[in-house]
């Protein structure tokens, strides 16, 4: 069983993932990774001497192509419980939750095969446990 929580901030080092709710024109944007079938919001783990929104804007880019956008922090959120990254069911590991409006895109050149523009959510998700919580507490926090 997952544990997702939200907290308006926690000492920088503990960040280890960022994840971007993101928009284009109004609609949604969701990155289809080449060896899955699912569909997820973008995202990834930071790398060293990369700051958190550095990461964000990073990832974003990486997995949509996203040239131009404006990106805004929305909180901390946490996941306990045994995952891809935590190895124990009582390991609890921190990102930030990003917000993006997206200009403007170029090619993709990374793992990701296609982005989906949609003006519903997806269903078929890579996180199930994960991902729909965290648009929750983007919309409950007003940011969508």
């Amino acid at each position: 069983m997952l544990e997702v929580k939200f907290y308006d901030n926690v000492a920088d080092e503990l960040l280890k993932f960022a994840v971007i709710i993101s928009k284009t024109n109004g609609k949604w944007i969701f990155c289809k990774h080449k060896e899955r079938e699912t569909y997820e919001v973008p995202g990834g783990h930071r790398e060293l001497g990369e700051t958190i929104v550095d990461t964000a804007k990073r990832e974003l880019a990486e997995e949509t192509g996203a040239v131009e956008f404006d990106i805004k922090p929305i909180c901390v959120y946490s996941v306990k419980g045994k995952t891809r990254v935590n190895e124990n069911v009582e390991d609890e590991s921190f990102g930030m939750l990003f917000i993006a409006e997206v200009f403007s895109f170029e090619e993709l050149h990374s793992e990701i095969e296609k982005i989906l523009i949609t003006d519903t959510l997806v269903e078929n998700w890579t996180y199930p446990l994960i991902q729909p919580l965290l648009m929750e507490e983007a919309k409950n926090r007003g940011f969508i």
